[in-house]
Parts: C-alpha cells; sequence; structure tokens
C-alpha cells in the first residue's frame, strides 16, 4: 500500500482510474474508496469490510448539481444541499427516473458531498466514487474493530482484512471519530432526520427553515 501525502492527490486519482480502492481522511475518519462506476472495484470495498450486500456504499459527488442530474431533489433537499454541501451531511435520495442505477449504491441511494481531501479527490477524478468507512462492518466486526484515524491504522486494516488498498493518503490524525449526519429525503414527503452525527439537528433544521448562506 502507497502512503500518499496530501499534495499527492493526483496519484490518488490515477489508483481510482485503474479501478483500484484508496483509503482517505475525513475530520470523521478513514473513508475507503473506489470509482462508483467500477463494479468490480465496489465489491472489492464489500468483500474487504465483509460488508452485506444489502447495506449500501454511500455516492459522494462533487457538487449539488451533479446530485440534481443523478436524483430527484426534493424542495427540503434542494435546501440542504444549498446550505449545508460540502459537510457531513448525507442525504438518502431517489434517483431520477433516466439515471442508470449503481447497483453498489442501492436505491434510494445515501449521497454525501464532501469537503476537505476527499472531496478535492471527487472533484480530480472527475465522476461520483463509492465509500464507506475504513473497517469491518457489523455484523462481522468484532469489539477491537474500530473506523481507521490513522494512515498506520489503515496499514492494519489492509493487512488483517487482505483488503489489497492500493494508497492511503496520510494527512495525521482524523479526530472527530464520529458518523455523518443522514436524513431522508424522499419525493414527496418532508425530510426526516434519519441519524444525527456531525452536523447537529438544529443546524439542519435552521437550513430547512431559516436558510442562509453556507459557512466554512
Amino acid at each position: 500500500m502507497d502512503i500518499l501525502t496530501p499534495d499527492q492527490l493526483p496519484a490518488a486519482a490515477r489508483h481510482l482510474a485503474l479501478g483500484r480502492l484508496v483509503a482517505v481522511p475525513t475530520a470523521r475518519w478513514y473513508m475507503l474508496c473506489a470509482r462508483a462506476a467500477a463494479p468490480a472495484a465496489t465489491a472489492a470495498i464489500f468483500r474487504a469490510k465483509q460488508r452485506p450486500e444489502q447495506k449500501p456504499l454511500l455516492l459522494l459527488v462533487d457538487s449539488p448539481a451533479t446530485a440534481a442530474d443523478l436524483f430527484h431533489l426534493s424542495t427540503h433537499a434542494r435546501r440542504l444541499t444549498e446550505r449545508l454541501w460540502p459537510g457531513d451531511l448525507a442525504l438518502r435520495l431517489p434517483w431520477q427516473p433516466e439515471a442508470a442505477i449503481i447497483p453498489a449504491v442501492g436505491s434510494p441511494a445515501l449521497v454525501g458531498c464532501p469537503g476537505g481531501l476527499l472531496g478535492q479527490l471527487v472533484s480530480l477524478v472527475g465522476e461520483p466514487l463509492a465509500a464507506a468507512v475504513c473497517s469491518i462492518s457489523s455484523p462481522a466486526a468484532a469489539d477491537g474493530d474500530h473506523p481507521a484515524l490513522t494512515a498506520a491504522q489503515v496499514a492494519a486494516f489492509d493487512h488483517a482484512a487482505q483488503a489489497d488498498i492500493a494508497a492511503a493518503i496520510d494527512d495525521g490524525i482524523c479526530p472527530q471519530g464520529q458518523h455523518m449526519t443522514i436524513v431522508d429525503c424522499p419525493a414527496d414527503k418532508p425530510a426526516r432526520m434519519d441519524r444525527e452525527g456531525t452536523v447537529h439537528a438544529r443546524a439542519v433544521e435552521a437550513a430547512l427553515t431559516q436558510g442562509g448562506p453556507h459557512v466554512g
């Protein structure tokens, strides 16, 4: 596994373009990423994590506009994408009727638009990525299986899981160790908080009801 620095994002993008796995740090923890449109690569994520096939991967896009091309965005979904993206908010969205559904991310899909290094990498690759936390998934996870917070922990996971991760970007320690916030955004119903994480429920409520510019 190659250890890359943050200024080597083009090398990480090349690995992804070749259908390989790359581990990318966020403020929360490392995410294991692959091109969403590469079935063999997304299957490798499921295999490495021992993740049930019924538990789809997260889809990462580079902008609200890309999300609107692929998914139906309700009024609530548009407010959230405009006011809280990029960030640690994932929306469960129905696909557009003409869109080609990506099996690895399911239908409806869980969609995020990250900031930081991961957001830069999505933009650099130029197409959506599929991702999941760099750790063994439940129910296979043992008590000592935790999401990787450092490049060294990614390497340990790679060795133990025989994940064949091509590269990990080392940007120090991921400090938060928390989940993303998830909001369900069906086409014909109000948005509903599914899981609160690093984006506070009050921030979601404010985005839905008050608006204002995105900060940060």
